[in-house]
């Protein structure tokens, strides 16, 4: 029996495979970014058959890092970003439009428009809250904007998913458009509930049922590869949108546990168990997986920017020149000196849910300093997860008091404990911080026998470093000061 699983890993800038082997360890890893298209302000979107090349790209390298062959490869497992949204020739393969990515805010006026009637209806049915975050009104603004695409799509002659469809798609030679119950979960069209697509939602959104991938478990044999990709046939069985593979790759299998992603966004998610159970705090409800015929649900609080603030001063302002340098840069202060950075970019996701907040900076003196913006932008990050996890204590009614963290962020140690201060609880990072494409890795190999039980593989997970929270003299002026300056991105008075 072949001894690796191979996770491809498609994030929102950039497409990875990792290869891992029986202990959940890390073989070789291969990445490429990609160009983030922005046609206008507010609009973010990819091209997706550069997703495609690159993913194709990196899971060659990947292999060929790892000193191995295709059929040293027992099973594929897809994660991906997930609310960013895919039409495209049912025969030709060609792509309608570009990939709308979740970032993106193009619908935020239709969606305003239809939250007073149909927002209790949506959340009781998906768990989450109408906001152009999610697929639905990406769909719809592409069948309505691209010319002949709603006439096509009522023939029967376009398909519509999110990155881990289009992937299937391509890797099974068109065979197969299928995606799972996670990612189905994040495109306001899937009743959590039942499990099914919802009829009377994709009337609300004008959206043909033929268009939708089938909806499978996240841990199953989908399909194999076609032949032509690495030239061997390797059964993709696995798929979680990158949120719910990170809690599973975590191993957050109980009640109560919670993760936090530190990527392009970040991404509080908390294991609620077997049912569904909405949100009093403008948290969402969401699928976090389901494996051997049951299914298991996660509160989450979606921050929009997280780890893009980083980048933003590396590529915007030019204050860094790797996202690395950044904790060095910040280090160099004790304290921001009051200036507070809202990188509401995109808007505000939970628990604010303000789409037309935008990016603000506050307490700006003679003296600011670029280790000041520095270390406010890293600050910014903690604090959005602080108000997440407030909301989320608030739901579950008691405090939690550990929180496991993984993602590219998580090796900056400044960021990391000051997020356990500033939440006070403590903050684990485990061994292997690549959970994400772990996860999709896990849930492959449960699937095909390569690990014989999810008890099995909780054994593989392993502490790096608790960060124990510090008490801060300023605390409150600190918290208060944050909350002043998330009133001022809502107010939206950087005009």
């Amino acid at each position: 029996m072949p001894d690796y699983i191979l996770s491809l890993d498609q994030g929102t800038t950039s497409s990875r495979a990792i290869v891992f082997d029986r202990q959940g360890s890390i073989i070789a890893i291969s990445q490429k970014e990609f160009e983030q298209i922005y046609p206008k302000p507010g609009w973010v979107e990819h091209n997706p058959i550069e997703i495609w090349s690159t993913q194709v790209s990196v899971a060659t390298e990947a292999i060929v890092k790892a000193g191995l062959k295709p059929n040293d490869i027992h099973a594929i497992g897809i994660t991906n970003q997930r609310e960013t949204t895919l039409v495209w020739d049912k025969e030709t393969g060609l792509p309608l439009y570009h990939a709308i990515v979740w970032q993106d805010r193009r619908t935020s006026d239709y969606c305003d428009s239809i939250r007073k009637e149909y927002g209790e209806l949506i959340q009781k049915k998906t768990g989450l809250i109408i906001d152009s975050y999610f697929s639905a009104s990406k769909v719809r603004w592409i069948l309505e904007h691209v010319h002949g695409a709603r006439e096509r799509a009522l023939r029967g002659e376009l398909l519509f998913g999110t990155v881990d469809s289009w992937l299937i798609w391509k890797l099974s030679g068109g065979k197969c458009h299928v995606t799972d119950v996670s990612n189905a979960s994040r495109t306001m069209l899937f009743d959590i509930n039942t499990l099914q697509w919802d009829k009377e939602l994709l009337t609300l959104f004008g959206i043909p049922e033929a268009m939708l991938p089938e909806v499978r478990s996240s841990s199953e044999v989908y399909c194999e590869t076609a032949g032509d990709f690495l030239f061997s046939k390797i059964p993709i069985a696995g798929i979680a949108g990158d949120q719910q593979a990170a809690l599973f790759g975590q191993m957050c299998t109980k009640v109560g546990m919670v993760k936090n992603t530190y990527g392009t966004g970040c991404f509080m998610l908390m294991n609620i168990g077997k049912s569904p159970k909405i949100s009093s705090n403008n948290l969402l409800t969401t699928i976090a997986w389901k494996i051997n015929g049951e299914v298991t649900y996660a509160l989450e609080g979606g921050i929009f920017i997280g780890g893009a603030v980083v980048q933003w001063l590396r590529d915007e302002l030019g204050l860094i020149k790797n996202s690395a340098e950044v904790e060095e840069l910040a280090a160099k202060v004790a304290n921001t000196e009051g200036v507070y950075m809202v990188p509401a970019f995109a808007g505000l996701g939970a628990p604010h849910w303000d789409q037309h907040a935008r990016g603000t900076i506050t307490g700006i003196t003679r003296g600011t300093n670029s280790g000041h913006f520095a270390r406010a932008a890293l600050e910014s990050i903690a604090f959005q997860t602080m108000d997440v996890l407030k909301a989320m204590e608030a739901d579950a009614a008691a405090s939690i008091s550990e929180l496991r963290v993984d993602g590219g962020a998580t090796a900056n140690n400044l960021l990391m404990q000051f997020q356990a201060d500033i939440m006070k609880c403590r903050v684990i990072r485990p061994r292997v911080t690549e959970v994400t494409a772990l996860g999709a890795a896990y849930l492959a190999g449960l699937a095909t026998g390569f690990w014989a039980s999810v008890e099995e593989i909780a054994k593989q997970w392993q502490i790096d470093h608790i960060f124990e929270p510090k008490d801060l003299d300023d605390y409150d002026s600190l918290v208060d000061g944050w909350c002043r300056a998330v009133k001022a991105a809502k107010a939206n008075v950087n005009l």
